[in-house]
């Protein structure tokens, strides 16, 4: 079992940046693959990003290449999102979330384990 809570979210101009953290609780952690998606009012949940267990691979929707980096601390059970260069259409409610298996997925339903979201606004 692994618990996930995000923070870092909050209110931003277009063109700046916020940092989003991950932290976990529960065992095991550098054994999940983790993930950041998003949801945005009246859509569905959408693939933002995925790193692999030891950070080797890292993964990218093509409208957040080169403006979005993920990491990973597994000596702190902590996964971040650096995102810069906001954009409006990035706002939403961001989530993190854990997958056991090591295969590349973008799908929503193959993720284990979910933290409850944190807001990003971006305002024009």
């Amino acid at each position: 079992q692994v618990q996930l809570v995000e923070s870092g979210g909050g209110l931003v101009q277009t063109g700046g940046s916020l940092s989003l953290s991950c932290a976990a609780s529960g065992r095991y952690f550098s054994t999940y693959a983790m993930a950041w998606f998003r949801q945005a009012p009246g859509k569905e949940r959408e693939f933002v990003a995925r790193i692999s267990r030891t950070s080797g691979n890292t993964y990218y929707t093509d409208s957040v290449k080169g403006r979005f980096t993920i990491s990973r601390d597994n000596t702190k059970s902590t996964v971040w999102l650096q995102m810069n260069n906001l954009k409006s259409e990035d706002t939403a409610v961001y989530y993190c979330a854990a997958d056991r298996g090591i295969v590349y997925t973008t799908t929503p339903q193959r993720y284990d384990y979910w933290g409850q979201g944190t807001q990003v606004t971006v305002s024009s």
